[in-house]
């Protein structure tokens, strides 16, 4: 029987990505296999393969067009930096950021008790060549541009930037799961605060 993820009017691949989106946001992603993905796309494991490389290409490509903080978020990230002010685009990034990381952590996080599928997956989104790593390392080249156009002390350490901006957006995201939104600044609030504090360090 057909379930709304296997519509037959959709092309399969994108069958199957609406059924690993479906399963990673209910099931989470440890639960999420290629078997109940085929099954929910309504075609076989066989077939998924023709179309993605692994769960973790699933699993990405959920995260980078079906997260809708995900394209605003590559596009800050890519900009010249000499566009807006850096203050600005670090703005624009920190919103972006939280938000995505608040979208994509439930997704993730039942891989973290199972250590056997967590490993796989490290294995997986290694063999594509991405991993969440490549957000820090987009910041960090952004930041290295403006120091380049000098916009930036010359002695500022991008990288050390980068991860205090991603990891206060990260521990935003914990902390929204796992205690609770009284706990957290709204992201309008909070993404200004933080890339201020960020522009500090740099200016």
């Amino acid at each position: 029987m057909l379930t709304p993820s296997s519509s037959p009017q959709r092309p399969t691949a994108q069958r199957i990505l609406d059924a690993a989106e479906k399963l990673m946001r209910t099931v989470g992603l440890a639960h999420a296999t290629t078997k109940a993905i085929a099954r929910e796309a309504g075609c076989s494991e066989a077939a998924l393969y023709k179309h993605y490389a692994n769960k973790e290409e699933l699993f990405v490509r959920v995260l980078l067009e079906r997260t809708p903080n995900a394209g605003p978020l590559q596009a800050a990230l890519a900009a010249e930096p000499r566009e807006r002010s850096v203050e600005d685009r670090l703005t624009d990034i920190a919103r972006h950021a939280s938000l995505f990381y608040a979208d994509a952590m439930p997704m993730a996080a039942s891989l973290f008790a199972e250590p056997t599928l967590l490993s796989r997956h490290r294995e997986g989104v290694q063999r594509i060549g991405t991993g969440p790593h490549v957000v820090l390392e987009a910041l960090v080249a952004h930041l290295e541009r403006a120091r380049a156009a000098g916009l930036v002390r010359s002695d500022a350490d991008p990288r050390a930037a980068a991860s205090l901006l991603l990891g206060a957006c990260f521990q935003r995201a914990f902390f929204l799961h796992f205690s609770g939104s009284d706990v957290v600044q709204p992201v309008t609030e909070f993404a200004p605060a933080v890339a201020a504090a960020t522009w500090a360090a740099l200016r």
